[in-house]
């Protein structure tokens, strides 16, 4: 560790004394052309000023100086072969010193650092457990999820099971509640797994890489973040943020999402971890790229490593070029697009009142297969249709499955009491359009019903409007929920409107 301290003290000094004589300020450029036909040409060269014309004034004469032609640039061959880039030792130490630096003095406060960072050497098995959990929630959750959304979840889940042991206690339902509203719920389902897996073997957390992979649910960037963050192992961590970040320091203009480029990319990553602070440094890593290197409108004259930054000296020098060219935007596949015909079930209990919205009245829920998208959470009644359905061939659908799967015949076993369509609402996912056509339902059941479950496994249940409510339902079906207390709302303003008397004004006489 002094032998580090020493190392940092000496570059540190070194590079921003050296810092205060060669900093430039370099703007993005405007105009852009694809990178992969820009050379490097005129990057590093002779930097020397150019001689002043001599005074017109002659006191006296003196021999004539000779000007030869202005020296070339010292051209800086880009390889073709992504193999051959690598960070130099001297340019791996400035910037680890530079980062680390701007880390410590920028670094957002967020409730899982305040975990991960109390751990010190020799703290008991249970503290440094506990932190590693920490920082596996976290990295999870963070995935394809903005911070700001991640921070409330995160509390709550650190709330209700703050420890591996905890979470390994609870059922799918508790956990897919929980995680309602962030998405990707394969996630909530792999923590789940993860956590029993590693309870059950009874051996603490794993802290080495290769161990953490056998998780399940642990792929290498959230290896390399429990690794390095929580136990301190010289592992790189490469997410979204550290892919941008690299290719712009080393003007990669190769397709980031190709196994060459993610294999040098991780390499490269790989080189500038920190041996004294890694988990501090791949946090800074990743922190440079979501709030300075972004995406769009990189701040590059507040970036700390702005002096090695290949992408941003080819900007200066070439108007053909800008920083956000690096890396190459990757074309995303189409989405597909479905269609579903949504339905609403209510079932009216106890006395026959007009008014069902406020009557004592159940909903159907469905739960979705174990397996494929969103696996195990609930659901209204819905069927997939094969394109754009009219609304008698949805409720032609609908009804087969209530029958098939409820034993519910709306023609024969119940009266419909109404059915109305509701509207239509389309729902995004990464790779699915899915435009559901919703309904409402509203039906008193005749005599007896067999309440018996449903056929090809199929899972549902009754639930009242509080219950309904306050579950941890997909923002899917919340918003189709809205929708239908929208729609009650409205229908019951326009009854009590109606009910009201009309006032009767007299003409007045001539």
């Amino acid at each position: 560790m002094q032998v580090c301290r020493a190392a940092y003290s000496y570059f540190e000094n070194h590079y921003s004394a050296a810092g205060k004589h060669t900093h430039h300020s370099h703007t993005v450029r405007n105009r852009r052309s694809p990178p992969g036909t820009v050379s490097m040409d005129d990057i590093v060269g002779n930097t020397h000023s150019t001689i002043s014309a001599p005074s017109d004034q002659k006191k006296k004469k003196r021999p004539r100086r000779v000007v030869g032609p202005k020296p070339k640039l010292n051209k800086v061959e880009k390889s073709d072969d992504i193999e051959d880039i690598n960070f130099a030792k001297d340019e791996t130490l400035e910037i680890r010193v530079s980062l680390l630096k701007w880390y410590d003095e920028n670094q957002r406060d967020l409730p899982w650092r305040r975990i991960s960072c109390k751990g010190e050497d020799g703290e008991d098995v249970e503290e440094s457990d506990k932190r590693a959990y920490a920082v596996w929630v976290s990295e999870v959750m963070l995935q394809q999820t903005r911070v700001q959304t991640v921070i409330d979840y995160f509390n709550k889940w650190m709330e209700k099971w703050p420890t591996l042991y905890h979470l390994s206690q609870a059922s799918l339902e508790e956990v897919n509640e929980m995680w309602a509203g962030l998405g990707y719920y394969r996630r909530a389902r792999f923590l789940l797994e993860g956590a029993k897996m590693i309870v059950e073997e009874g051996g603490g957390f794993p802290k080495a890489v290769p161990a953490l992979r056998k998780v399940k649910g642990i792929g290498d960037y959230t290896a390399g973040a429990i690794a390095s963050i929580a136990f301190k192992q010289v592992v790189p961590v490469v997410d979204g943020n550290v892919v941008r970040v690299i290719a712009r320091l080393k003007a990669i203009s190769t397709n980031p999402k190709d196994t060459v480029t993610v294999k040098k990319i991780w390499k490269l990553a790989g080189q500038l971890v920190d041996p004294c602070r890694p988990g501090d440094f791949n946090q800074a890593l990743m922190e440079l790229g979501a709030t300075v290197c972004t995406p769009s409108s990189p701040s590059c004259d507040g970036c700390p490593i702005s002096s090695k930054c290949q992408a941003l000296l080819l900007s200066g020098c070439h108007d053909s070029v800008q920083v956000t060219d690096y890396p190459m935007k990757v074309v995303k596949s189409k989405q597909r697009h479905d269609f579903a015909a949504v339905t609403v079930v209510e079932i009216l209990e106890g006395p026959n009142m007009e008014d069902h919205a406020q009557s004592n009245s159940k909903f159907v829920l469905v739960k979705r297969a174990d397996k494929g998208l969103l696996a195990g959470l609930w659901e209204f009644p819905s069927v997939l249709l094969g394109g754009e359905a009219d609304s008698a061939m949805r409720r032609e659908v609908i009804n087969r499955f209530l029958k098939s799967s409820f034993s519910l015949d709306p023609s024969k076993s119940c009266d419909i009491v109404s059915r109305e369509d509701v509207g239509e609402y389309v729902h995004v996912f990464s790779h699915i359009r899915l435009k559901m056509y919703v309904e409402l339902m509203v039906l008193r059941i005749k005599g007896f019903w067999n309440k018996r479950q449903g056929g090809d496994g199929i899972k549902w249940k009754f639930v009242d409007r509080q219950t309904l409510s306050s579950m941890g339902l997909t923002s899917g079906v919340r918003k189709v929920y809205s929708m239908i207390e929208n729609y009650n709302q409205s229908r019951v303003s326009s009854l009590r409107a109606e009910a009201r008397p009309r006032k009767v004004t007299r003409k007045s006489r001539n």
